[in-house]
């Protein structure tokens, strides 16, 4: 007897607007509604549109760039109720698969304005760009980019449980306390609720206002349950340990990336697009506690580009920054005055 064929447990539309699209939410909340079940040990196909939900178009200008509405994002397909799973078990997704969507066979890099999103590196870059991406196989290359062709490692960006009402309170109390300690910088630090273009699948209306002013953005990482993990190695064959916190533990999945660069440094520094991952789910029972878990594991799986032999190079970072100021021991200085050496050397040399 044949192996049975994966099933769908969630299909997206390229063509509806996100909004009305009841499968995908973009706020965490433990009162998003669930938009299925999923067996535990089954293997599904999930599909998921690029994190801005079709607000990037293939063309030329970098106009969409400029403009993108970010209180829409990220759009996540999901939660999905996963069979047994209660709070203090640990999910184990394991990633099987990640492809782009058939239908479109291309992704988008962006800089993103200062004035909207900004990024690592926007004070010396301020202003948006865009590349679009072609996919072919496993290798992409862009007409913006010419002469640049290089094999990805598709990946998902974000995958995460519900919180509960408790966790979520924990969130928005820490959130708004770093808030309100850094309003003296230019740039915000932290994304409190938003209500504007709230998401939440088939939630009414009362429900959805209560998720546009609790709920969570979606745009952090959150050591309690995940989140936007962006980890590049995070493709086929990985496994994710996550920490359920309410019943059915309410997982999402979105943010897919045929490749991206360590640390993301453009805000938009991953190849982004819509497409389809085959996960499988597993309930560790009283895992949280098992194994001493305070935050998710990630066991990144045995797929690596090749780039060719004799292909790196390395620039070194240090403490001191572009005006010459020495910081004591500061990794995001060091970080980014490397990532600034990288950015000249391939100015002058290419790759």
């Amino acid at each position: 007897m044949g192996k049975q064929e994966i099933r769908y447990a969630a299909k997206v539309s390229l063509d509806t607007p996100p909004p009305e699209q009841k499968v995908l939410h973009n706020r965490w909340h433990p009162d998003v509604p669930s938009v299925g079940a999923i067996k535990n040990g089954e293997v599904v196909k999930i599909e998921c549109l690029d994190w801005t939900g079709g607000q990037i178009g293939n063309n030329d200008s970098a106009d969409d760039v400029r403009d993108v509405d970010l209180t829409k994002i990220h759009y996540l397909t999901g939660p999905f109720d996963i069979e047994t799973a209660e709070p203090g078990d640990v999910l184990l997704v394991e990633i099987q698969d990640v492809q782009p969507l058939q239908e479109q066979p291309w992704g988008f890099t962006g800089i993103f304005s200062r004035e909207n999103g900004g990024g690592f590196l926007d004070e010396i870059y301020p202003k948006p760009a865009k590349a679009i991406w072609d996919f072919e196989g496993i290798f992409c290359s862009s007409r913006h980019i010419p002469g640049v062709r290089f094999a990805g490692l598709i990946h998902p960006g974000i995958l995460g449980c519900a919180p509960s009402q408790e966790v979520l309170e924990t969130w928005n109390t820490r959130e708004a306390e770093l808030i309100s300690a850094h309003s003296h910088l230019d740039k915000p630090v932290a994304q409190p609720p938003e209500p504007q273009n709230v998401h939440a699948g088939t939630a009414s209306d009362d429900i959805k206002e209560k998720v546009g002013k609790e709920g969570a953005r979606t745009i952090p990482g959150r050591p309690e349950h995940g989140g936007n993990c962006d980890i590049k190695n995070l493709s086929r064959g990985s496994k994710v340990y996550l920490p359920v916190h309410v019943k059915g533990a309410k997982f999402s999945v979105g943010d897919l990336h045929f490749s991206q660069g360590d640390g993301e440094i453009s805000f938009c520094g991953a190849i982004e697009m819509a497409g389809v991952i085959t996960l499988k789910f597993t309930v560790m029972k009283d895992g949280v506690s098992q194994l001493g878990m305070k935050s998710p594991i990630y066991i990144p799986g045995p797929v690596e580009p090749q780039f060719g032999p004799g292909r790196m190079l390395y620039f070194e970072g240090f403490s001191v920054d572009e005006k010459g100021k020495q910081h004591y021991l500061d990794a995001t200085v060091a970080y980014r005055q490397t990532c600034l050496r990288v950015i000249e050397y391939l100015k002058r040399y290419g790759e």
